[in-house]
């Protein structure tokens, strides 16, 4: 549709207009699209094992759209869990919201309780609410959901589960013991 003109609205229906600020604005860098529409990635299989909590549980993959779309504020990534697999250990993070919108299948999300989340549901998580959280794949059936979360430089994770606190620093990666002893010092 080449010279169309396209024409956006406010939410309570009145018609947007561009303000001269809006000029201001850098433009968006190419994303391999001549309208900038992102051409979604091949899907990657994993199934990391922790530096100190040895192998995951269980194999998943997914699908990394925030670095393919140049976006540096919050990470975005489809991800799709295998029957028996879960997607981690519980967490929580002290400076990063999370959040996942389920696409298809069924999931059992684990916190200080159990709740079945299928198509259509989400949960979020608030950076510093103490509530650790994994989701399980208990059905015969893939599950696929959408993962949105902030992109703090620096962050404490916290493993519900186990005594382990990690902290990230750009790419570096420092593991405690929930007293605060490094893994390998005696305390």
């Amino acid at each position: 549709m080449q010279g169309a003109e396209v024409s956006f609205a406010r939410r309570d229906g009145r018609p947007f207009v561009a303000t001269p600020q809006d000029a201001t604005l850098p433009p968006l860098p190419p994303l391999g699209h001549p309208r900038g529409l992102l051409t979604l990635p091949e899907w990657a299989t994993d199934n990391p094992t922790h530096p100190i909590l040895g192998p995951g549980p269980g194999p998943y993959r997914s699908q990394l759209l925030s670095d393919p779309g140049h976006l540096t504020q919050f990470g975005a990534f489809i991800e799709e869990l295998p029957p028996g697999s879960s997607s981690g250990h519980r967490h929580w993070h002290e400076a990063e919201d999370e959040m996942i919108l389920m696409l298809s299948g069924q999931v059992v999300l684990v916190e200080d309780h159990e709740t079945s989340l299928t198509a259509g549901d989400a949960a979020v998580w608030p950076a510093g609410h103490p509530v650790g959280h994994r989701l399980d794949n208990r059905s015969d059936a893939p599950a696929r959901y959408l993962v949105i979360g902030t992109r703090s430089e620096r962050d404490r994770i916290h493993y519900t589960d186990h005594d382990l606190v990690t902290e990230k620093d750009g790419a570096k990666r420092r593991y405690l013991h929930r007293d605060g002893t490094p893994y390998g010092e005696t305390p």
